[in-house]
């Protein structure tokens, strides 16, 4: 008969590599930060020098010692240059999170196509890249974890996110298709869709009005959220490590979640 045990260490990324793309700032950073409280070695890129620099001064000031890299997600040859580069200098990487995201909140008919490609590119094609460049590291190790940062919208639709909602559900089926690849290569590849986050960026929505009311938005997203509240940075943090520790070692094409319950609910009924 086997015994089963169980072990926090399960949850350790002590020895892990772990390269979080866009994580000067935000969720990624959060999620690095994260990963670094938990044992790992946080590499991070940005498209310009300046945002790695500034990434590098927020690490230090957490007293995280993070190596960044300048580079642009969607160029091909500049990530397997960079991939080459961070084996060199740091180590394979174990833990891939793509994160580097944007949205261009315009209604569909007013959007331009070359706008559209834009938010593809960055979204969608850019962790295909990437996954790309560090999986034969990975199968040659014998493991790995590739996490991205889906979205609700990889479930929902939405006015004016009509670029945004196909990068992130053609997202979704990219994690399910990098864990049908690889999976008996011990890589597992999985998602994490967050709700809607209380970051700087969204800070205007979240602003009193002069009258001393919520925002409309900030109200809509109130009532839509059985948790009744916009979710924090920190409460991706666990999932992330989850997601990247061995605890889900036969957790393989998931997308979890992180939304206060927004997407199990129908919504309040009209007074």
């Amino acid at each position: 008969m086997t015994t089963q045990t169980f072990s926090l260490s399960q949850f350790s990324l002590k020895g892990k590599i772990a390269l979080i793309t866009g994580a000067s700032y935000g969720i990624g950073f959060a999620i690095a930060t994260a990963y670094a409280n938990a044992g790992a070695t946080i590499v991070f890129n940005d498209v310009t020098r300046e945002l790695v620099d500034k990434g590098l001064a927020a690490y230090k000031k957490q007293g995280i010692d993070a190596h960044g890299y300048v580079c642009d997600v969607t160029d091909e040859d500049g990530i397997n240059a960079m991939v080459k580069q961070i084996e060199q200098e740091v180590g394979i990487i174990d833990i891939l999170v793509n994160n580097a995201g944007i949205i261009r909140r315009v209604p569909m008919c007013e959007m331009s196509a070359a706008d559209f490609r834009k938010v593809i590119d960055i979204d969608l094609n850019a962790p295909f890249i990437v996954s790309k460049a560090v999986i034969p590291s990975m199968i040659a190790k014998g493991h790995g974890k590739i996490i991205n940062i889906c979205s609700m919208m990889s479930e929902l639709g939405r006015e004016t996110v009509s670029a945004y909602a196909a990068a992130k559900g053609g997202l979704k089926m990219l994690t399910r298709n990098i864990a049908s690849e690889y999976g008996s290569a011990n890589i597992q590849c999985n998602g994490i869709g967050p709700g809607y986050i209380a970051t700087p960026q969204t800070a205007p929505l979240r602003e009193l009005q002069a009258d001393g009311s919520r925002h409309p938005f900030d109200q809509f997203i109130i009532a839509k959220t059985p948790a009744a509240r916009w979710g924090e940075t920190q409460d991706l943090m666990g999932p992330a490590v989850f997601l990247a520790s061995d605890a889900s070692d036969f957790v393989n094409g998931h997308i979890l979640y992180v939304d206060g319950g927004i997407l199990a609910y129908i919504g309040k009924q009209p007074e």
